[in-house]
């Protein structure tokens, strides 16, 4: 994305309307507050309460780490740009911007995976669960889900920063991202769209197909249980992450598997408006609704910090 004509770029934004604007900054400002303060929550939760100290919450904390910074790398900067006009992001903002929006996305889909395996362990081998899913191996794995995501992401983000910019720097997008980018570029592009799609279909695949996997060991042993209740209750711990993964994959399908996705980008501001904003905001509360461990830590907590605010 390199070009010594072109310091600056201009972001369009979803609309020019004042007031679709305003309703636009009402709903992000929400959501993004919503996002903050709920995966913030079950971050300190898993911290401070010893019985969400498992595996199973351990990457639930990292996940929330993950939607928390992949948000705040795009929602406050288009805030930003409503509430005071300045659509302007120089070239080097620009660059981190796609960075970590693009780490913290890639990222998110091999942690998903790693916890589908967690799933798969807890219920399919529930004896041997403490000694496969130990400290040591849960680190392992959280640390391969960020290397994995880098991995993924350098190859077209070195080819991107060779792109040049000659005759406009208008950005059709709320937010830097690969394909607004290159359909300005005045370089040729078939390589670098190409080597995006490609990174995507790769992660995609290989994760889902990992999720896939584990999930249909899960749903076999699921049935083998002698009672309902055992059965309920096998997958009430799945049902979450289950909900998150549609969500999660649905939502990057539409833009990064779809190889006209360059010239769909009216569908894509939407898309990625979901995913940076509607997402984040929405996670959390399926984690937390639907265990009863979360609220019940979250309960604890409340009535200690009222206890000591009265002493």
């Amino acid at each position: 994305m390199g070009n010594s004509t072109i310091t600056t770029f201009i972001l369009l934004g979803l609309t020019d309307d004042p007031k679709l604007q305003v309703l636009i900054f009402i709903f992000l400002f929400l959501t993004y507050t919503l996002s903050v303060s709920g995966n913030l929550t079950i971050i300190i939760l898993t911290f401070v309460d010893p019985h969400l100290q498992t595996p199973m919450y351990f990457f639930l904390k990292n996940f929330s780490f993950l939607e928390t910074s992949f948000t705040s790398a795009v929602i406050p900067r288009y805030l930003h740009s409503i509430a005071t006009g300045d659509n302007v992001i120089t070239y080097n903002a620009c660059i981190v911007q796609v960075f970590f929006t693009d780490l913290c996305g890639v990222s998110e889909f091999f942690l998903l995976a790693a916890m589908s395996y967690d799933r798969y362990v807890a219920i399919c081998k529930p004896l041997h669960y403490v000694i496969i899913m130990s400290n040591k191996v849960c680190r392992i794995l959280i640390i391969c889900s960020w290397m994995a995501g880098l991995c993924v992401i350098i190859p077209p983000l070195s080819l991107g920063l060779n792109l040049k910019f000659c005759d406009s720097n208008m950005i059709d997008h709320f937010a830097c991202d690969a394909f607004p980018l290159v359909k300005i570029s005045c370089s040729d592009t078939w390589f670098v769209e190409w080597t995006v799609i490609i990174c995507a279909v790769l992660t995609l695949n290989m994760t889902l197909t990992c999720v896939v996997l584990s999930y249909a060991y899960i749903i076999k042993t699921i049935f083998r249980f002698p009672s309902v209740q055992q059965r309920k209750k096998a997958f009430s711990t799945c049902s979450s992450h289950m909900i998150v993964v549609s969500i999660t994959y649905g939502t990057c399908i539409c833009i990064y598997m779809n190889p006209t996705a360059k010239e769909e980008i009216t569908i894509n501001k939407v898309v990625s408006l979901l995913i940076s904003s509607f997402s984040p905001t929405l996670n959390p509360f399926i984690y937390t609704l639907r265990n009863d461990q979360v609220k019940k830590a979250f309960r604890d907590s409340i009535k200690r910090i009222a206890l000591l605010s009265t002493k």
